[in-house]
């Protein structure tokens, strides 16, 4: 006799959260479509493929634990890309991180204190 185990129907809220409880201090966030080729602020078209180091990377926050104090779902945070866990949930690619392994927080509350990311 086996057992099938299936996910669970995680389909986003409509505010982009997600119906999902993560444990201590974990963030969940989604990357945008930043993965492809990218235009420098002179318009030259710089490709995919090109190498450029380490390049930290943003997103969208649609998770957090308990214990996270400094963002809320919908913030956008900076973050390594390599240190990351990704998961997929309904087809959707997402990255767990720790709070400690985000650099910045972006939102519109933080723009009438002061620079606006917590660096």
């Amino acid at each position: 006799m086996t057992t099938e185990i299936t996910a669970p129907d995680m389909a986003p809220n409509p505010d982009g959260s997600l119906p999902i409880k993560l444990l201590h201090d974990r963030v969940l966030v989604r990357q945008g479509g930043e993965d492809g080729e990218r235009r420098s602020t002179g318009g030259i078209v710089i490709p995919a493929t090109a190498q450029v180091g380490r390049r930290l990377a943003w997103a969208r926050v649609v998770a957090v634990g308990p214990n996270v104090r400094t963002m809320q779902v919908s913030d956008r945070v900076l973050f390594e890309p390599e240190d990351r866990g990704e998961v997929e949930l309904q087809g959707v690619d997402y990255v767990l991180l720790r709070e400690r392994d985000i650099h910045a927080v972006a939102a519109e509350r933080h723009s009438q204190s002061g620079t606006g990311l917590y660096l």
